[in-house]
């Protein structure tokens, strides 16, 4: 892990589900609603909480010891997706300071952008409900499955919809996916230890170029291109 020392990003590139916002509640719910009409009881928000960040498979084989190829599967999968698409902005919300964080971007004219492996299906109508649709520079989801993080595609598709080589750009993440992403794209990584990280996270494996606490530390990485000398943004 480096320091940056000097470095600074012009564009900032946000993950979603665990970074600028906080999925899990809607996400868990539908899984349980699904464990309901399967018969089971309900399980702990605490059980599901690092498997939220690893998109439906993992989620899937927790609450259902259930993994690709075994019988069922994708049935339990697409009915998972299918009661989620219905609650995707029931409880969601920014994570605290994040709102600040955007409205302190914006005003430095830093473009900012969303890089998800969520699929645009349920990424376009989640942003709408929020109040987001249209205020993100880009958004690129996970669609294109064999170019989602890790591969670097998404960062640098994003990146060139910024109008910004990936290098000038600061890549906020809570899984090591992102930090690879990012670091294969050549951009500034960190690590948003506010999100879904569990024990079995060793984040400091991951070569990220620095860790943050809550959102608004990421401007401690992005400089004011109006500013003469681009000094860093203020906290």
């Amino acid at each position: 892990m480096t320091a940056a020392t000097g470095e600074r990003a012009h564009g900032v590139l946000l993950d979603l589900d665990g970074t600028l916002l906080d999925t899990a509640p809607d996400l868990i719910d539908s899984l349980n609603r699904l464990r309901a009409e399967q018969g089971l009881a309900p399980m702990a928000d605490a059980e599901f909480l690092h498997a939220v960040g690893h998109g439906s498979i993992p989620m899937i084989a927790r609450g259902f010891n259930r993994h690709p190829g075994d019988a069922g599967f994708d049935a339990l999968r697409d009915r998972f997706l299918a009661i989620y698409a219905e609650s995707v902005s029931r409880r969601t919300r920014p994570y605290a300071g994040m709102e600040a964080t955007l409205q302190a971007l914006e005003a430095a004219a830093i473009p900012w952008g969303i890089v998800t492996n969520k699929p645009g299906w349920l990424t376009t109508p989640l942003l709408a409900d929020l109040g987001y649709a249209g205020r993100p520079a880009c958004v690129v989801t996970g669609d294109d499955l064999a170019r989602r993080k890790p591969h670097p595609y998404q960062i640098t598709e994003a990146a060139r919809q910024l109008d910004l080589p990936a290098s000038a750009c600061l890549v906020v993440g809570d899984t090591e996916r992102d930090i690879r992403a990012g670091h294969q794209a050549g951009a500034l990584t960190v690590v948003a230890l506010y999100g879904y990280l569990s024990g079995d996270d060793h984040v400091e494996h991951w070569g990220a170029d620095g860790l943050i606490g809550q959102p608004a530390e990421l401007l401690r990485w992005v400089a004011d291109p109006a500013a003469p000398h681009r000094q860093a943004i203020a906290v």
